[in-house]
Formats: C-alpha cells, sequence, structure tokens
C-alpha cells in the first residue's frame, strides 16, 4: 500500500495571538514538510487546489515543482486539480513540466472540486458543473496518448493537430479520477478504467463500500483490467506520540476550518464530540498514535475490498509546525511498516 500526505497548505491563526503567519513561511513549512517525507519514506505528497484566503494551493504545479528539486524519491501529484475551471492543455503542459523536473515522479488527481469557488472565478457557468468536468477530461486522457490531437468541444476551442508539449518522461502520465459521495463519478471512472481516489473525510469507511463496489463492477463490465481498478482513500489523518497528543495537536486547527466553512454552507459550528467521534474506532479519522492509526488503516483498506493507496490530509495541523513535522516521521517510520505488513497492496 501507497502511503502519503495530502496539503491543502492551509494557514491558520496561532491560538495565542490570533494571527497567522507569513504566507512566505508557511509555504517554506510546507516545502520542509515535503523533504521530511521524501526523507522518512512515504510514497506520494499530493498538493490541492483552492481559491480561497485560508489557502497557499491555487498553484498546486508550481509547489509541486518547487518540491521536486528538493526531493529524490516520492511521487508528486495534485489533490485535486480543478480540472473543470482549467484549461486541460495548460494542465497537461504544466504536468509534463512537473514530470521533467521530477524525473518521472508526477502524477495528477482531477476532479470537478469540493468548493466552488474557481468557477466563477474563471468565468464558468456552475450550471455546466459535470459536463465541463467530461468534456476536459476526455481532452486531457487524449493529450496524454498524443502529441497532436484531433478535438472539438462545447467549452474550449477547437484543435486541429497542434502539438502539445513538452510531453512528460514518463511514457503515460498516471491520471487518477478524484471522487466525493456522487455515484456517477463512481462508475465515470469505472467505465474510464482510470484508479479511483475517494475523499472520505466524515462518517465511516464501511459507508463508501457499495459505491466502490460500484467503480469495480462498471470497470468489469467496459472490459478493463481488474488489476487497473485501483483504488485510493484520501482521509484525514494525523499520528502523535500518543493518542491524546495527536488529537490535541489536530483538532484546533480542524475546528477553525470547519467554522468557516460551516458558516458559508450553514451548518452548525462543530463540536469536540463530533470530532472525538469521528477519530474514535468507528469514524473515518486517522487520528492516534502510530499502532491505533495504522491498525484504523487496515481496517479501513479491509473495509473497502482493498486500497492501493491512503492519504492523508493533514493541513489543520499546521498550527504546530514541529508536530506536524514529527507526524509525518511517525507516518513514516512507524506507521508505513506496520501497514506495509500486515495488508500489501492488492
Amino acid at each position: 500500500m501507497d502511503i502519503g500526505i495530502d496539503s491543502f497548505a492551509a494557514i491558520l491563526p496561532d491560538p495565542a495571538t490570533g494571527r497567522p503567519p507569513s504566507a512566505t513561511d508557511r509555504m517554506a513549512d510546507l516545502l520542509g514538510e515535503v523533504e521530511v517525507a521524501d526523507r522518512v519514506g512515504l510514497d506520494v505528497f499530493g498538493i490541492g487546489e483552492h481559491h480561497r484566503a485560508e489557502f497557499l494551493d491555487s498553484a498546486p504545479a508550481v509547489i509541486l515543482a518547487a518540491a521536486a528539486a528538493r526531493t529524490n524519491r516520492i511521487r508528486l501529484t495534485s489533490a485535486v486539480t480543478v480540472l473543470s475551471a482549467a484549461d486541460p492543455v495548460r494542465v497537461f503542459q504544466e504536468f509534463a513540466t512537473l514530470d521533467l523536473i521530477s524525473k518521472g515522479r508526477a502524477e495528477i488527481v482531477v476532479g470537478r472540486g469540493s468548493f466552488g469557488e474557481a468557477y466563477p472565478l474563471f468565468g464558468l457557468d456552475t450550471r455546466s458543473y459535470d459536463a465541463l468536468f467530461a468534456e476536459k477530461l476526455d481532452l486531457f486522457l487524449k493529450l496524454r496518448e498524443q502529441t497532436e490531437v484531433a478535438w472539438e468541444g462545447r467549452f474550449r476551442p477547437a484543435l486541429t493537430r497542434q502539438g502539445v508539449f513538452p510531453r512528460p518522461h514518463q511514457a503515460r502520465l498516471p491520471v487518477w479520477i478524484g471522487v466525493g459521495g456522487t455515484p456517477q463519478s463512481f462508475a465515470r471512472a469505472g467505465a474510464l478504467g482510470l484508479p479511483l481516489m475517494v475523499a472520505i473525510i466524515g462518517g465511516t469507511f464501511e459507508r463508501f463500500r457499495l459505491l466502490v463496489d460500484l467503480y469495480r463492477e462498471t470497470g468489469l463490465a467496459a472490459g478493463h483490467d481488474p488489476a487497473k481498478l485501483t483504488v485510493g482513500v484520501h482521509a484525514i489523518g494525523f499520528v502523535g506520540e500518543t493518542a491524546q497528543a495527536a488529537r490535541e495537536a489536530f483538532f484546533p486547527g480542524w475546528a477553525h476550518l470547519m467554522s468557516t466553512v460551516g458558516r458559508e454552507r450553514g451548518w452548525p459550528p462543530p463540536t469536540r464530540q463530533q470530532f472525538e467521534a469521528m477519530a474514535g474506532p468507528e469514524g473515518a479519522f486517522l487520528i492516534g498514535d502510530p499502532a491505533t492509526v495504522a491498525a484504523k488503516m487496515v481496517r479501513a483498506s479491509e473495509a473497502l475490498g482493498g486500497v492501493s493507496r491512503i492519504t492523508f490530509q493533514m493541513s489543520t495541523a499546521s498550527l504546530e509546525t514541529a508536530a506536524m513535522k514529527r507526524s509525518i516521521e511517525l507516518l513514516g517510520a512507524e506507521v508505513a511498516p506496520i501497514v506495509r505488513a500486515a495488508r500489501p497492496a492488492p
């Protein structure tokens, strides 16, 4: 099983002063986190894409390129690229360039985005939410197969076999589909035979089993090799020396971000009781000491019929920079060996 980190480059206020760090300092800390992940042997580091004041990840390919120049082996991916709101040609060029800089360590997870701010920012109609993604994904997949593409769609000018350069270092740039809880998204990934990255940020892992089964069944019905119908999970997680230390380090940032987002969406304020339930044995948060987190990861894989990758969304622990880096060290040095010994990749 691949194990890694996903970051949204969250910039959170200091609980003592109420002031956030400078964006420059936070970005430096983020690149330091990628270096630690590479050093301790984690498999992948992902950068999300948002266009909000709370996050510094509006240009993930740029951050990943900076990380590529400072790392040696870790794979570098988006988490996710909001392809619906972007030009597929430009996105392909950016990630092909990243692949050259990293000497073949680039991947991309594409999706529609869980926040909607990219659509009005780039002049797109949210009523075309699904059609935008379907069309742009179609073009992106053609671009990874061919240098010169003849293509026509509704939302972008046609291509008439212009060359799209540079080409990546890898013969075929890995593309994952990022999904939330929409059955059509799972079925689409299966029909295309693409790896699936499931964002599970609440509830239980078990409640996604039917959707993951739908993905696999659709892929098999479309004639795809079952070995290529791989499933990854993006989950909220954090590792501490003890379970209590992990929860205390993670809760303040989580509560701050959930309060901010919740006000926009009409949700009630988050509570410590909710957090503890999600971090408990049945919840979907991978938060605790190394042994507890490792055991919960194995159970999550079993609940979903076997997963090939689990990535930890740790951004909301960035209030505690030292704790964040220590968590990454524990994930690589203590959690990963337990998980890999307990459950080989499917």
